[in-house]
């Protein structure tokens, strides 16, 4: 478990969330399923009753709402796992989300009642899986929080904060910074706003000297500084 990245479990250390390394090694659960680039692993209106496992390739999961923006909920990496909802309704709900592979995928999908079974013989797996559903849920606190802020800055933000809690590093200043390679797109999807207001937005970051950035290049985060810029805003402080 990356206790970095989730500072709030330094105490689940001893367990780790759920992987691929938690399945037989003999490919008895499970099938293998493959999707080419811009392929739904699922739609909204799919039952919930498969549970997938990435072996390589990126999926974007997203809201399915027609009549509003999308917002994408996770995005996840190879060796995660995904698709997991409340393992004793899922029979009877339907997605509400979509799934799309952003690059070539190849994933493991383990129908509902054999992923169920599975875990009432392996207590190991149960316990990552428990641990995988705790990270989820912190996070989902967290984006909930960060959406709660109708304020472009304070969204957009936090957002940036969070997505860089991992991969701070510090400078020859001292200062603490974040590189994420995300593009405005990416991020506008993530915050629940538009192409072109992230870019205004995260304009008015920079000439304030918070984010740095070149067309086409990655995105450094002086996260003290970002933090306590948005603190202010908070207090009223400009």
């Amino acid at each position: 478990m990356d206790t970095a990245k989730f500072p709030d479990h330094f105490d689940c250390e001893t367990i780790t969330g759920i992987t691929l390394d938690h399945l037989p090694r003999d490919g008895s659960l499970g099938r293998t399923r493959r999707y080419a680039k811009g392929t739904d692993l699922w739609q909204a209106d799919d039952a919930a009753d498969r549970v997938y496992f990435l072996r390589r390739g990126r999926v974007a999961i997203m809201t399915a709402t027609p009549d509003q923006r999308p917002v994408l909920l996770r995005t996840i990496e190879a060796g995660q796992t995904f698709g997991e909802l409340c393992l004793c309704t899922a029979r009877t709900r339907n997605r509400e989300t979509t799934a799309t592979a952003l690059v070539s995928c190849e994933a493991i999908e383990i129908k509902l009642g054999s992923f169920v079974s599975y875990l009432r013989q392996n207590r190991q797996a149960l316990e990552a899986l428990v641990c995988t559903l705790c990270l989820r849920l912190t996070d989902t606190e967290r984006r909930v929080e960060m959406l709660a802020h109708r304020g472009a800055e304070q969204r957009l933000g936090r957002l940036m904060i969070r997505l860089g809690t991992s991969g701070a590093r510090t400078r020859r200043d001292g200062r603490e910074t974040v590189t994420l390679s995300l593009s405005h797109n990416e991020l506008a999807r993530m915050a629940g706003m538009t192409r072109p207001h992230v870019t205004v937005t995260l304009g008015r970051l920079r000439r304030r000297g918070l984010v740095r950035y070149k067309r086409e290049g990655p995105l450094r985060v002086d996260v003290p500084a970002l933090t306590a810029y948005l603190g202010g805003l908070v207090r009223g402080v400009k």
